[in-house]
Protein backbone atom coordinates (compact mmCIF):
# COMPACT_ATOMS: atom_id res chain seq x y z
CA UNK A 1 0.00 0.00 0.00
CA UNK A 2 2.88 2.41 0.49
CA UNK A 3 4.69 1.62 -2.59
CA UNK A 4 0.98 2.05 -4.24
CA UNK A 5 0.37 5.45 -2.26
CA UNK A 6 3.86 6.72 -3.55
CA UNK A 7 3.27 6.09 -7.23
CA UNK A 8 -0.34 7.96 -7.05
CA UNK A 9 1.47 11.05 -5.65
CA UNK A 10 4.31 10.57 -8.33
CA UNK A 11 1.90 10.75 -11.04
CA UNK A 12 0.08 13.52 -9.04
CA UNK A 13 3.22 15.37 -9.39
CA UNK A 14 4.73 14.69 -12.73
CA UNK A 15 3.39 17.86 -14.49
CA UNK A 16 5.86 19.42 -11.98
CA UNK A 17 8.56 17.07 -13.02
CA UNK A 18 8.33 18.08 -16.12
CA UNK A 19 7.92 22.14 -15.55
CA UNK A 20 11.31 20.92 -13.17
CA UNK A 21 12.82 19.63 -16.21
CA UNK A 22 12.20 22.47 -18.52
CA UNK A 23 13.61 24.98 -16.32
CA UNK A 24 16.67 22.94 -15.92
CA UNK A 25 16.42 22.46 -19.63
CA UNK A 26 16.33 26.50 -19.86
CA UNK A 27 19.81 26.64 -17.71
CA UNK A 28 21.09 23.80 -19.00
CA UNK A 29 20.06 22.85 -22.42
CA UNK A 30 21.32 19.66 -22.54
CA UNK A 31 18.32 18.50 -20.81
CA UNK A 32 16.19 19.04 -23.51
CA UNK A 33 17.65 16.22 -25.30
CA UNK A 34 16.56 12.40 -24.98
CA UNK A 35 13.47 12.98 -22.63
CA UNK A 36 11.80 9.77 -23.91
CA UNK A 37 14.48 8.18 -22.42
CA UNK A 38 13.43 9.55 -18.93
CA UNK A 39 9.99 7.76 -19.74
CA UNK A 40 11.37 3.94 -21.05
CA UNK A 41 11.09 4.85 -24.43
CA UNK A 42 14.16 4.07 -26.59
CA UNK A 43 15.67 1.14 -28.90
CA UNK A 44 16.52 -1.76 -26.80
CA UNK A 45 20.11 -2.96 -27.22
CA UNK A 46 21.17 -5.60 -29.37
CA UNK A 47 22.09 -7.59 -26.53
CA UNK A 48 20.19 -8.27 -23.50
CA UNK A 49 20.66 -10.27 -20.33
CA UNK A 50 23.69 -8.39 -18.99
CA UNK A 51 24.87 -6.54 -15.87
CA UNK A 52 23.04 -2.84 -15.26
CA UNK A 53 25.05 -0.02 -13.57
CA UNK A 54 23.15 2.54 -12.48
CA UNK A 55 25.11 5.84 -11.63
CA UNK A 56 23.37 8.75 -11.24
CA UNK A 57 25.71 11.52 -12.25
CA UNK A 58 29.46 12.65 -12.64
CA UNK A 59 30.81 11.64 -9.35
CA UNK A 60 29.02 8.15 -9.30
CA UNK A 61 29.56 7.38 -12.61
CA UNK A 62 33.60 7.46 -12.12
CA UNK A 63 33.89 5.77 -8.99
CA UNK A 64 32.07 2.97 -10.81
CA UNK A 65 34.06 2.75 -14.36
CA UNK A 66 36.89 0.35 -12.30
CA UNK A 67 33.75 -1.80 -11.64
CA UNK A 68 32.35 -1.30 -15.42
CA UNK A 69 36.03 -1.72 -16.86
CA UNK A 70 36.35 -5.10 -14.98
CA UNK A 71 33.15 -6.64 -16.30
CA UNK A 72 34.49 -5.58 -19.70
CA UNK A 73 37.69 -7.22 -19.72
CA UNK A 74 36.52 -10.49 -17.49
CA UNK A 75 33.78 -10.90 -19.10
CA UNK A 76 33.66 -9.10 -23.11
CA UNK A 77 30.32 -11.50 -23.60
CA UNK A 78 28.44 -9.94 -20.89
CA UNK A 79 26.34 -6.87 -22.02
CA UNK A 80 26.72 -3.64 -19.41
CA UNK A 81 24.46 -0.72 -19.49
CA UNK A 82 24.55 1.98 -17.63
CA UNK A 83 22.46 4.55 -17.08
CA UNK A 84 22.74 7.77 -15.44
CA UNK A 85 20.39 10.90 -15.06
CA UNK A 86 21.84 13.82 -15.92
CA UNK A 87 23.80 15.26 -18.98
CA UNK A 88 26.85 15.70 -17.19
CA UNK A 89 27.21 11.86 -16.39
CA UNK A 90 26.19 10.97 -19.62
CA UNK A 91 28.60 12.87 -20.91
CA UNK A 92 31.05 11.14 -18.77
CA UNK A 93 29.99 7.75 -19.59
CA UNK A 94 30.00 7.98 -23.33
CA UNK A 95 33.49 9.78 -22.72
CA UNK A 96 34.94 7.07 -21.08
CA UNK A 97 33.25 3.74 -22.73
CA UNK A 98 31.48 4.83 -25.90
CA UNK A 99 30.04 1.76 -27.57
CA UNK A 100 31.59 -0.36 -25.50
CA UNK A 101 28.51 -0.14 -23.07
CA UNK A 102 24.83 0.46 -23.43
CA UNK A 103 23.80 4.07 -22.14
CA UNK A 104 20.50 5.58 -21.90
CA UNK A 105 19.19 7.62 -19.29
CA UNK A 106 17.11 6.18 -16.17
CA UNK A 107 13.69 6.35 -16.30
CA UNK A 108 11.40 8.20 -13.48
CA UNK A 109 10.26 6.18 -10.91
CA UNK A 110 7.30 5.52 -12.64
CA UNK A 111 5.98 1.76 -12.78
CA UNK A 112 4.80 1.94 -16.34
CA UNK A 113 7.96 3.85 -17.32
CA UNK A 114 10.63 1.13 -15.15
CA UNK A 115 7.94 -1.48 -16.84
CA UNK A 116 9.39 -0.43 -20.48
CA UNK A 117 12.64 0.19 -19.34
CA UNK A 118 12.93 -3.61 -17.64
CA UNK A 119 11.23 -4.80 -20.90
CA UNK A 120 14.24 -3.69 -23.32
CA UNK A 121 17.10 -4.22 -21.39
CA UNK A 122 16.40 -7.37 -19.62
CA UNK A 123 19.30 -7.45 -17.18
CA UNK A 124 20.39 -10.34 -15.05
CA UNK A 125 21.60 -8.15 -12.26
CA UNK A 126 21.22 -4.18 -11.07
CA UNK A 127 23.64 -2.54 -9.76
CA UNK A 128 22.92 0.58 -8.03
CA UNK A 129 25.76 3.05 -6.48
CA UNK A 130 25.52 4.56 -3.71
CA UNK A 131 22.78 6.13 -2.60
CA UNK A 132 20.25 6.70 -5.42
CA UNK A 133 17.19 4.65 -4.15
CA UNK A 134 14.12 4.58 -5.63
CA UNK A 135 10.99 2.70 -4.70
CA UNK A 136 9.59 1.30 -8.18
CA UNK A 137 12.89 0.82 -9.32
CA UNK A 138 14.36 -1.67 -6.35
CA UNK A 139 10.82 -3.02 -5.98
CA UNK A 140 9.97 -3.98 -9.91
CA UNK A 141 13.35 -4.78 -10.59
CA UNK A 142 13.43 -7.69 -7.62
CA UNK A 143 9.67 -8.31 -8.54
CA UNK A 144 11.09 -9.72 -11.96
CA UNK A 145 13.88 -12.02 -9.72
CA UNK A 146 16.59 -9.53 -10.78
CA UNK A 147 19.32 -9.48 -7.92
CA UNK A 148 19.38 -5.79 -7.08
CA UNK A 149 22.84 -4.75 -5.54
CA UNK A 150 23.46 -1.14 -3.54
CA UNK A 151 27.24 -0.68 -4.55
CA UNK A 152 29.51 1.94 -2.15
CA UNK A 153 26.57 2.37 -0.33
CA UNK A 154 26.76 5.09 2.47
CA UNK A 155 23.81 6.63 4.46
CA UNK A 156 24.35 9.62 6.71
CA UNK A 157 22.36 9.91 10.28
CA UNK A 158 20.83 13.01 8.49
CA UNK A 159 19.16 10.66 5.54
CA UNK A 160 18.22 7.71 7.77
CA UNK A 161 16.16 10.26 9.72
CA UNK A 162 14.14 11.15 6.68
CA UNK A 163 13.56 7.43 5.34
CA UNK A 164 12.40 6.80 9.27
CA UNK A 165 9.91 9.51 8.43
CA UNK A 166 8.77 7.14 5.70
CA UNK A 167 9.15 3.37 7.67
CA UNK A 168 6.37 1.91 5.76
CA UNK A 169 8.00 2.48 2.77
CA UNK A 170 11.19 2.18 3.44
CA UNK A 171 11.18 -0.93 4.96
CA UNK A 172 9.51 -2.37 1.89
CA UNK A 173 12.21 -1.08 -0.39
CA UNK A 174 15.53 -2.18 2.16
CA UNK A 175 14.00 -5.54 2.31
CA UNK A 176 14.12 -6.22 -1.43
CA UNK A 177 17.68 -5.41 -2.06
CA UNK A 178 19.48 -8.79 -2.45
CA UNK A 179 22.86 -7.27 -1.35
CA UNK A 180 24.10 -3.90 0.07
CA UNK A 181 27.96 -3.05 0.01
CA UNK A 182 28.19 -0.40 2.67
CA UNK A 183 31.60 1.79 2.57
CA UNK A 184 31.33 1.78 6.54
CA UNK A 185 30.22 0.21 9.68
CA UNK A 186 28.09 3.01 10.57
CA UNK A 187 26.37 3.24 7.12
CA UNK A 188 26.02 -0.72 7.21
CA UNK A 189 23.99 -0.15 10.67
CA UNK A 190 21.36 1.98 9.45
CA UNK A 191 21.03 0.28 6.34
CA UNK A 192 19.66 -2.68 8.55
CA UNK A 193 17.92 -0.14 11.04
CA UNK A 194 15.95 0.62 8.10
CA UNK A 195 14.56 -3.01 7.09
CA UNK A 196 17.94 -4.79 5.18
CA UNK A 197 18.01 -7.81 6.68
CA UNK A 198 21.84 -7.70 8.52
CA UNK A 199 23.10 -11.30 6.00
CA UNK A 200 22.00 -9.11 3.01
CA UNK A 201 24.60 -6.57 4.18
CA UNK A 202 28.21 -6.51 3.75
CA UNK A 203 30.66 -3.81 4.52
CA UNK A 204 33.60 -3.20 1.98
CA UNK A 205 35.12 0.31 2.68
CA UNK A 206 34.62 3.02 -0.22
CA UNK A 207 35.55 1.77 -3.92
CA UNK A 208 36.55 5.35 -4.41
CA UNK A 209 40.11 4.65 -2.62
CA UNK A 210 40.77 2.45 -5.81
CA UNK A 211 41.08 5.18 -7.87
CA UNK A 212 44.43 4.95 -9.39
CA UNK A 213 45.73 7.68 -12.05
CA UNK A 214 46.92 6.70 -15.01
CA UNK A 215 50.21 7.54 -16.05
CA UNK A 216 48.71 8.69 -19.35
CA UNK A 217 46.90 11.00 -17.23
CA UNK A 218 49.80 12.23 -15.21
CA UNK A 219 51.94 12.97 -18.27
CA UNK A 220 49.22 14.90 -19.94
CA UNK A 221 48.80 16.81 -16.74
CA UNK A 222 52.21 17.70 -16.18
CA UNK A 223 52.79 18.84 -19.73
CA UNK A 224 49.59 21.23 -19.79
CA UNK A 225 50.43 22.86 -16.01
CA UNK A 226 53.92 23.77 -17.92
CA UNK A 227 52.15 24.61 -21.20
CA UNK A 228 49.36 26.62 -19.95
CA UNK A 229 49.94 27.70 -16.04
CA UNK A 230 53.87 27.76 -16.35
CA UNK A 231 55.22 27.91 -12.33
CA UNK A 232 52.74 30.27 -10.93
CA UNK A 233 51.36 28.87 -7.25
CA UNK A 234 47.71 27.26 -8.10
CA UNK A 235 44.66 26.30 -6.50
CA UNK A 236 41.46 24.48 -7.51
CA UNK A 237 38.56 24.87 -5.63
CA UNK A 238 36.36 21.52 -7.06
CA UNK A 239 32.91 21.16 -7.30
CA UNK A 240 31.77 24.34 -5.42
CA UNK A 241 28.18 25.25 -5.22
CA UNK A 242 26.14 28.73 -4.88
CA UNK A 243 26.95 30.17 -1.79
CA UNK A 244 30.76 29.09 -1.69
CA UNK A 245 32.52 31.43 -4.51
CA UNK A 246 32.21 34.42 -2.81
CA UNK A 247 33.94 33.15 0.08
CA UNK A 248 36.87 31.07 -2.17
CA UNK A 249 36.95 34.98 -3.55
CA UNK A 250 37.43 36.97 -1.04
CA UNK A 251 40.03 33.80 0.33
CA UNK A 252 42.07 34.05 -2.92
CA UNK A 253 42.23 37.82 -3.11
CA UNK A 254 43.70 37.77 0.82
CA UNK A 255 46.42 35.30 -0.78
CA UNK A 256 46.84 37.49 -3.75
CA UNK A 257 48.25 40.29 -1.28
CA UNK A 258 50.98 38.50 -0.72
CA UNK A 259 51.02 35.91 -3.45
CA UNK A 260 50.82 38.58 -6.79
CA UNK A 261 51.01 35.74 -9.45
CA UNK A 262 49.01 33.46 -7.09
CA UNK A 263 46.20 31.40 -9.65
CA UNK A 264 42.88 30.09 -8.80
CA UNK A 265 41.11 27.43 -10.84
CA UNK A 266 37.55 27.81 -9.87
CA UNK A 267 34.99 24.48 -10.91
CA UNK A 268 31.74 24.68 -10.90
CA UNK A 269 29.69 21.63 -9.71
CA UNK A 270 27.38 22.22 -12.11
CA UNK A 271 27.75 23.51 -15.65
CA UNK A 272 24.41 26.27 -15.49
CA UNK A 273 26.48 28.08 -12.65
CA UNK A 274 29.16 28.81 -15.34
CA UNK A 275 27.77 32.39 -16.69
CA UNK A 276 26.91 32.98 -12.86
CA UNK A 277 29.99 32.61 -11.79
CA UNK A 278 31.74 34.22 -14.35
CA UNK A 279 29.56 37.26 -13.54
CA UNK A 280 30.93 36.96 -9.51
CA UNK A 281 34.17 36.94 -10.60
CA UNK A 282 34.21 39.86 -12.83
CA UNK A 283 32.18 41.84 -9.98
CA UNK A 284 35.36 41.24 -7.49
CA UNK A 285 37.30 43.33 -9.74
CA UNK A 286 39.39 40.06 -10.66
CA UNK A 287 40.86 39.47 -14.21
CA UNK A 288 39.99 35.65 -15.56
CA UNK A 289 39.74 33.05 -18.40
CA UNK A 290 37.73 30.77 -18.98
CA UNK A 291 39.53 26.68 -19.35
CA UNK A 292 37.81 27.05 -22.34
CA UNK A 293 39.49 29.94 -24.12
CA UNK A 294 42.70 28.03 -23.60
CA UNK A 295 41.98 25.03 -25.87
CA UNK A 296 43.05 26.50 -29.18
CA UNK A 297 43.20 24.93 -32.59
CA UNK A 298 47.28 25.02 -32.24
CA UNK A 299 47.19 23.82 -28.98
CA UNK A 300 46.84 25.04 -25.36
CA UNK A 301 47.24 29.11 -25.30
CA UNK A 302 49.30 29.82 -22.36
CA UNK A 303 47.15 31.74 -19.15
CA UNK A 304 47.82 35.67 -19.50
CA UNK A 305 50.28 37.33 -16.60
CA UNK A 306 47.51 39.28 -15.36
CA UNK A 307 45.16 36.34 -14.94
CA UNK A 308 43.76 36.06 -11.20
CA UNK A 309 41.35 32.77 -12.03
CA UNK A 310 40.53 30.66 -14.18
CA UNK A 311 36.81 29.55 -14.69
CA UNK A 312 36.43 25.43 -15.12
CA UNK A 313 34.05 25.76 -17.52
CA UNK A 314 34.63 22.48 -19.69
CA UNK A 315 32.80 18.80 -18.80
CA UNK A 316 34.68 16.27 -18.28
CA UNK A 317 38.19 17.80 -17.09
CA UNK A 318 38.23 18.05 -13.37
CA UNK A 319 40.27 14.90 -12.65
CA UNK A 320 42.67 16.64 -15.42
CA UNK A 321 42.55 19.96 -14.10
CA UNK A 322 43.38 18.44 -9.65
CA UNK A 323 46.46 17.19 -11.25
CA UNK A 324 47.50 20.62 -12.29
CA UNK A 325 47.28 21.87 -8.82
CA UNK A 326 49.66 22.48 -5.76
CA UNK A 327 46.58 22.81 -3.24
CA UNK A 328 42.71 21.31 -3.35
CA UNK A 329 39.64 22.99 -2.07
CA UNK A 330 36.53 20.39 -2.25
CA UNK A 331 33.24 22.38 -2.45
CA UNK A 332 30.13 21.37 -1.17
CA UNK A 333 31.55 21.67 2.10
CA UNK A 334 31.17 25.27 3.04
CA UNK A 335 27.28 25.12 2.96
CA UNK A 336 25.17 22.36 4.20
CA UNK A 337 25.57 20.25 1.65
CA UNK A 338 27.46 17.66 3.18
CA UNK A 339 30.72 17.73 0.67
CA UNK A 340 32.10 15.96 -1.84
CA UNK A 341 34.45 13.53 -2.63
CA UNK A 342 37.75 13.92 -1.52
CA UNK A 343 39.57 10.97 -2.70
CA UNK A 344 40.41 12.32 -5.96
CA UNK A 345 42.78 15.09 -5.00
CA UNK A 346 44.07 12.60 -2.71
CA UNK A 347 45.10 10.56 -5.25
CA UNK A 348 47.06 12.99 -7.08
CA UNK A 349 49.01 13.83 -3.48
CA UNK A 350 47.32 17.83 -3.08
CA UNK A 351 47.20 19.03 0.20
CA UNK A 352 43.30 19.33 0.84
CA UNK A 353 41.11 22.06 2.35
CA UNK A 354 37.43 21.98 2.74
CA UNK A 355 35.12 23.43 4.91
CA UNK A 356 33.23 21.74 8.01
CA UNK A 357 30.17 20.16 6.02
CA UNK A 358 30.84 16.44 5.43
CA UNK A 359 27.78 14.16 6.41
CA UNK A 360 28.65 12.62 2.91
CA UNK A 361 31.95 11.56 3.48
CA UNK A 362 32.58 11.46 7.15
CA UNK A 363 34.59 8.77 7.48
CA UNK A 364 36.38 9.57 4.24
CA UNK A 365 37.27 13.36 5.99
CA UNK A 366 38.61 12.09 9.36
CA UNK A 367 40.82 9.29 8.08
CA UNK A 368 42.81 11.90 5.90
CA UNK A 369 42.11 14.87 8.94
CA UNK A 370 43.84 12.55 11.42
CA UNK A 371 46.74 11.37 8.71
CA UNK A 372 47.55 15.15 8.29
CA UNK A 373 46.44 15.10 4.89
CA UNK A 374 42.95 17.08 5.17
CA UNK A 375 42.33 20.69 7.14
CA UNK A 376 38.64 22.04 7.40
CA UNK A 377 38.10 25.79 7.54
CA UNK A 378 35.26 27.97 8.14
CA UNK A 379 35.01 31.44 6.34
CA UNK A 380 37.24 33.02 3.99
CA UNK A 381 39.44 34.01 6.61
CA UNK A 382 40.52 30.70 7.72
CA UNK A 383 41.00 29.87 4.58
CA UNK A 384 43.32 32.38 3.78
CA UNK A 385 45.55 31.45 6.34
CA UNK A 386 45.47 28.12 5.58
CA UNK A 387 46.50 28.47 2.15
CA UNK A 388 48.98 31.02 2.63
CA UNK A 389 50.84 28.30 5.25
CA UNK A 390 50.88 26.19 1.79
CA UNK A 391 51.79 28.06 -0.64
CA UNK A 392 54.52 29.92 1.71
CA UNK A 393 55.87 26.36 2.45
CA UNK A 394 56.60 23.93 0.23
CA UNK A 395 57.43 20.95 2.09
CA UNK A 396 54.75 21.81 4.70
CA UNK A 397 52.56 21.32 1.25
CA UNK A 398 54.50 18.05 0.26
CA UNK A 399 53.97 16.49 3.59
CA UNK A 400 50.72 17.11 3.47
CA UNK A 401 49.71 15.85 0.27
CA UNK A 402 51.88 12.49 1.10
CA UNK A 403 49.62 12.21 3.84
CA UNK A 404 46.37 12.20 1.98
CA UNK A 405 48.00 9.90 -0.88
CA UNK A 406 48.70 7.41 2.00
CA UNK A 407 45.31 7.33 3.05
CA UNK A 408 44.24 6.45 -0.28
CA UNK A 409 47.10 3.67 -0.86
CA UNK A 410 46.25 1.97 2.76
CA UNK A 411 42.36 1.78 2.19
CA UNK A 412 42.32 -0.07 -0.98
CA UNK A 413 40.77 -3.27 -1.67
CA UNK A 414 36.83 -2.81 -1.71
CA UNK A 415 36.44 -3.05 -5.18
CA UNK A 416 37.35 -6.44 -5.43
CA UNK A 417 35.10 -7.29 -2.11
CA UNK A 418 32.29 -5.56 -4.17
CA UNK A 419 32.90 -7.24 -7.66
CA UNK A 420 32.92 -10.89 -5.49
CA UNK A 421 29.47 -10.09 -4.54
CA UNK A 422 28.77 -9.08 -8.26
CA UNK A 423 30.00 -12.14 -9.58
CA UNK A 424 28.16 -14.44 -6.81
CA UNK A 425 24.55 -12.55 -7.70
CA UNK A 426 25.87 -13.46 -11.37
CA UNK A 427 26.64 -16.94 -11.03
CA UNK A 428 22.86 -17.36 -9.06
Amino acid sequence: MSRFLYSAFFYLILPLVLLRLLWRAWQAPAYRQRIAERFGFFKAPARTGGLWIHAVSVGESIAAAPLVRHFLEHHPDLPVVVTTMTPTGSERVQAMFGAEVFHVYAPYDLPDAIARFLNRVQPRVAVIMETEIWPNMVCQTQGRGIPVVLANARLSARSARGYGRIAGLSRAVFSRFSQVVAQGEADGARFVALGLPESQLTVSGSIKFDLTIPAALREQAEGLRGAWLGSRPVWIAASTHAGEDEVLLAAHQALLAQFPDALLILVPRHPERFPKVAELIASNNLSFERRSASLGAAGTVPVASGTAVILGDTMGELLLLLGCADIAFVGGSLIPHGGHNSLEPAAWGLPLVTGPSDFNFTEVSALLADAGGLVQVEGANALAEVLLGLVADPLRRQQQGAAAKQVVDSNRGALQRLIAVIEAQLKA
